[in-house]
């Protein structure tokens, strides 16, 4: 299997926070395991759009859906280990875009993982995919577009 390579433009990050590795986000090689990266991925994007206002949408029962999530690992992080979480968006289209994060460990710098997490606007409702919201576009005027 090819592996996949992750490279995001620097000015497509709007927002980061930091989230400590819990004791109990360690597998039995005694680092991070991976499904409490996913974890803290998921995190860190819903601190970002309730930043970004998306929490503001639910009384029209709009709100995004993930639909892929790709994470490479460059380090292990260990417990108690502070990790910044630098939050993005990109190639927006009609339905979303995605979601990029650059997680390092401000410590000592470290790069940890870079991930992309493809979304779209969902009407729970109705329970189909909507066009994205002209209020969410507007809050990112310097992001890059896709056909």
């Amino acid at each position: 299997m090819a592996r996949i390579e992750l490279h995001f433009p620097e000015d497509q990050y709007y927002y980061s926070t930091h989230l400590t590795v819990r004791v109990t986000d360690i597998n039995s090689a005694n680092h991070l395991a991976n499904d409490s990266m996913i974890s803290m991925i998921s995190e860190a994007r819903a601190r970002f759009l309730f930043d970004a206002g998306i929490e503001g949408m639910k009384d029209a029962h709009t709100s995004i859906i993930v639909t892929d999530l790709a994470t490479t690992y460059r380090a292990e992080a260990y417990a108690r280990d502070q990790l910044c979480f630098e939050v993005g968006i990109m190639d927006f289209n009609k339905y979303g875009g995605d979601i990029i994060f650059r997680i390092t460990r401000p410590a000592d710098g470290a790069l940890i993982a870079m991930a992309k997490s493809g979304f779209v606007f969902f009407d729970y409702e109705a329970k189909k995919v909507v066009p994205m919201p002209p209020a969410f576009r507007a809050k990112f005027p310097g992001v890059n577009s896709v056909a």
